[in-house]
């Protein structure tokens, strides 16, 4: 049963909110695999799947789920194998299509038949997975600066090579994804202490360390030029949501996403950059709320 929104005023209770169910050796890996989620919300409108990427968590939309519970929406959001407080153990593999399985079986245990998809930054990567792959469970779909083709963030890519970051201390990638966190916001005010604690928090360990070079190691650009010649099979009534000023994921990459899945619609938030959630909280879920509302008027 989805629970009720709780004061997410640090992002320390924001996870504290979240839920864990443990998915058996099989399912996702060869061993089983513990998965953290916030479940919020009736479902009267139905139910919202918001996915993150990296090096971010479920947090990432801690200003937007009240907005989507408010409108009357159940909302699950997951932190991806390796990210956040789920599993971190350095035993199985953070690829986009290992993450889609994870999705499919936490849909799967929790008896969640079809969603609205949100994927951002490689949550977009592993949500084309889901739409071209595993559609029964995509109902409405929005794409929202995400990796779509073989533009990767060098930062990103860095942190994947173990030799040069195994050795070097917490306080390095600390100050890395500080520089990251802000360079990825158009409003600087928005870089708040708490947004950047909370982001940087499940990293600032030696084992939060290590399974953030693990998630970096398995970031590939076969996993999304193999799903390019597939995006025109998407069904799924979809929109591309994308804030302008991003210094990584160009604009450019959306608006041909747009043009080759049948029917989808470009929408741009302007003033808004990378991180557009907290960036431009307001703004991204006022579009998400207008599409998925025009789509439901339109009988998907």
């Amino acid at each position: 049963m989805a629970q009720g929104v709780s004061d997410w005023s640090t992002w320390e209770k924001f996870r504290d909110a979240q839920q864990e169910i443990l998915l058996p050796a099989g399912q996702v890996a060869h061993i089983p695999v513990s998965v953290r989620y916030i479940d919020v919300g009736e479902a009267r409108q139905g139910t919202i799947l918001l996915m993150h990427g990296i090096p971010t968590w479920g947090y990432l939309y801690h200003a937007v789920i009240p907005l989507l519970v408010g409108a009357g929406y159940r909302v699950l959001a997951p932190d991806f194998l390796g990210h956040g407080w789920s599993d971190r153990r350095d035993r199985f593999d953070r690829s986009f299509q290992d993450q889609a399985r994870m999705i499919t079986a936490l849909l799967s245990a929790l008896k969640l038949e079809c969603v609205d998809v949100v994927g951002h930054d490689t949550g977009g990567a592993v949500a084309l997975i889901l739409a071209i792959e595993h559609r029964a469970y995509v109902n409405r779909l929005v794409i929202s600066n995400s990796v779509c083709y073989d533009r990767f963030d060098d930062d990103m890519l860095d942190f994947g090579h173990p030799l040069r970051w195994k050795n070097r201390p917490i306080a390095d990638l600390v100050k890395a994804l500080e520089a990251s966190l802000a360079a990825g916001l158009s409003d600087q005010t928005r870089l708040t202490d708490e947004f950047r604690q909370g982001i940087i928090a499940p990293w600032a360990s030696e084992a939060g360390k290590l399974s953030l070079l693990r998630n970096a190691s398995a970031l590939n650009a076969n996993q999304t030029m193999a799903l390019v010649d597939r995006h025109g099979d998407i069904s799924a009534p979809t929109m591309i949501l994308w804030g302008m000023d991003d210094p990584w994921q160009k604009s450019e990459d959306g608006q041909q996403l747009a043009q080759e899945i049948p029917n989808a619609i470009f929408k741009q938030i302007d003033g808004a950059s990378h991180w557009v959630q907290q960036d431009a909280p307001a703004e991204f879920t006022a579009a998400v709320l207008e599409f998925l509302a025009r789509a439901s008027s339109q009988g998907a």
